[in-house]
């Protein structure tokens, strides 16, 4: 039943609109990693293989895009496990189509359980995008499958820490050495996919029909957990800023289980922390506008007047939407009272950066400014697959 993916994948064949999600997720992975290039993490992993470097520092801010059916970060392991083994754009879909298809197999149920859907099904899924850059056909491509295997785990209560970031890496790396290992000519057993996706908790067989990648990628404009990005966009509706901040009473936010399952700090400590807490995503919302980079610091959360709005939030869980929706089913709703008793209130569905409300060109544009500066800006919005390896080199230099 696994093992399918491998023939699909060897047979597939991308068209213009596959291409172009390829070229918009290449982008969007080279600009969060570069962003991270000087993070602590990124600096942990020096001595690393490269799939695991690039992965784990393109991880790290959590501004990486994300398919939300799968709930997995494709592109940061596919991308990765493509251009270490010298791939382009067909052997990034390959991977990607594998890991979308095998993480929405997986299901909300597996998501739900705490798994990490992106290492879970990152893990094969690289395997599949290195295999292809290397040539293999679909008897290789199981074989690699199967040969990561081992590696295909990840848990969510890493969230938060380094943990997080460096699991992603280590599946990434993990779908590489098992792709060079089966082109080497390291034999497998194809029927231990299906084990351990029953292990695992795999809910359907995958489907085999539609785009590279169905459904779509999300794209992030703030660098926290796609759970976030629903709150954020709906707090800044509301008729209240920096200098309104310190009259607020209360807040109350309403919203789906389901959209809570990663965001398991509610007081944070950290930034890392802060990018899973819902109430941070409010506070930062209402403080700073339009949260960037800078607003996920430890000094950014450690601001008494952050302490002051999470001690303020209340967080009510409702059950809308968990069979439809998964992450997204249902709307948050935002409700904040001032020191009068006046109460103004938001409530959205789903954010801007979603795939059914795109961000628009001058969006993304401003999110590759962001990370990168403006001088550096077109260098990486027309990086290609060729140019994509010498700029993460570049950035993150072999020890």
């Amino acid at each position: 039943m696994i093992a399918e993916l491998a023939d699909w994948a060897d047979a597939f064949a991308p068209d213009d609109a596959d291409r172009e999600l390829a070229d918009r997720a290449l982008t969007d992975t080279v600009a969060v990693t570069l962003a991270a290039s000087g993070d602590p993490v990124a600096a942990m992993t020096s001595g690393l293989p490269e799939a695991a470097r690039w992965a784990t520092t393109g991880h790290v801010l959590d501004f990486d895009d994300v398919h939300l059916p799968s709930t997995s970060h494709i592109s940061v392991v596919c991308v990765n496990a493509a251009l270490a083994c010298g791939g382009g754009a067909r052997a990034y879909l390959a991977g990607a189509g594998v890991m979308a298809r095998l993480g929405t197999a997986l299901g909300w149920r597996h998501y739900g359980s705490g798994w990490h859907t992106t290492c879970t099904a990152g893990a094969p899924a690289a395997a599949v995008a290195a295999g292809a850059a290397l040539g293999l056909d679909a008897d290789g491509l199981r074989r690699a499958m199967a040969l990561a295997v081992p590696a295909a785990g990840g848990v969510q209560r890493a969230f938060g820490t380094s943990g997080k970031s460096l699991q992603v890496g280590f599946a990434t790396d993990a779908g590489v050495r098992a792709a060079r290992l089966a082109a080497a000519g390291a034999s497998a057993e194809p029927a231990a996919l299906d084990d351990w996706f029953a292990l695992v908790g795999g809910a359907s067989a995958p489907r085999l029909d539609g785009p590279a990648v169905p459904d779509g990628l999300a794209v992030k404009l703030h660098p926290c957990c796609y759970a976030m990005q629903r709150p954020i966009s709906a707090a800044r509706r509301l008729p209240y800023g920096e200098r309104q901040a310190e009259d607020i009473a209360r807040i109350t936010v309403t919203t789906p289980a389901a959209g809570m399952q990663p965001l398991i700090h509610h007081r944070p400590r950290t930034g890392l922390e802060a990018k899973f807490s819902m109430e941070y995503a409010v506070a930062t919302a209402l403080l700073d506008g339009f949260p960037g980079m800078a607003d996920f610091t430890d000094a950014a959360v450690r601001r008494p007047e952050a302490g002051r709005l999470l001690e303020r939030t209340e967080v009510r869980v409702t059950e809308d939407g968990v069979r439809d929706g998964g992450l997204m089913g249902g709307e948050t709703r935002i409700a904040v009272e001032d020191r009068d008793g006046e109460v103004a209130e938001a409530a959205l569905e789903l954010p801007q950066g979603h795939p059914r409300r795109p961000a628009t060109d001058a969006e993304l544009a401003a999110k590759v400014a962001a990370c990168v500066g403006a001088e550096r800006a077109a260098e990486v919005t027309g990086v290609t697959w060729e140019s994509a390896a010498p700029l993460l080199r570049a950035a993150l230099p072999a020890a």
